[in-house]
């Protein structure tokens, strides 16, 4: 009886060890680990909830403003911009959340779409993805935030759309983001002056 006890207890134990390890706290904000090569925010920035909105930011920039557009954009044509990850100046997520917090590059996103279930479902009354890992069964929520442009939203409840640290190979006027609806999921480019969530990765 003491070695079955024993045994619970230990089971138990390694249980708990592996929930504690699979998520956390960094700076202040909660992260998923999915099994994948970074860990993941559980809210977008700004939001209070995983299902919360949260913020819009225009592609490179530090704060949200009230008309999202090409004569206000900071980054719109810029040919000398690379990959923002991680740059205080121009990555909202390090700039707002600090410490290891980042955006995720275009890689990373291809990396959480091929390596999770992607379920339509809805949280705190926002419709958007229940994304289950394949490798270790734990999950995120993306909600349908949908967009800024100008100063009137689109889409919102219906489409996710969310900035990656990447600019476009070809031309300066376009990012990387992930661009979802209920049955679709990508990762593509798009202009650099639209208004679009941001959820942040702890990497090195």
């Amino acid at each position: 009886m003491k070695k079955i006890l024993s045994v619970t207890v230990l089971l138990g134990m390694i249980c708990f060890q592996s929930l504690a390890q699979s998520t956390g706290t960094h700076n202040g904000h909660k992260w998923v680990d999915l099994g994948l090569s970074v860990k993941w925010a559980t809210c977008n920035i700004g939001a209070l909830t995983p299902g919360g909105y949260g913020n819009y930011y225009a592609w490179g920039e530090m704060s949200v403003k009230s008309d999202y557009s090409i004569t206000n954009s900071a980054s719109y044509g810029k040919e000398d911009w690379g990959d923002i990850s991680g740059d205080p100046g121009r990555d909202a997520a390090r700039a707002q959340w600090g410490g290891k917090w980042r955006l995720p590059t275009k890689s990373e996103f291809q990396e959480l779409i091929g390596n999770s279930t992607w379920t339509w479902t809805t949280q705190n009354g926002h419709s958007g993805y229940l994304v289950t890992s394949d490798k270790n069964g734990q999950t995120i929520f993306l909600p349908a935030a949908g967009w800024r442009l100008g100063n009137e939203s689109g889409y919102v409840g219906s489409y996710g759309s969310y900035w990656s640290s990447s600019p476009g190979e070809e031309y300066a006027f376009d990012a990387c983001g992930l661009f979802f609806f209920e049955g679709y999921r990508n990762v593509s480019l798009d202009s650099r002056r639209y208004g679009r969530s941001m959820r942040p990765v702890l990497g090195e």
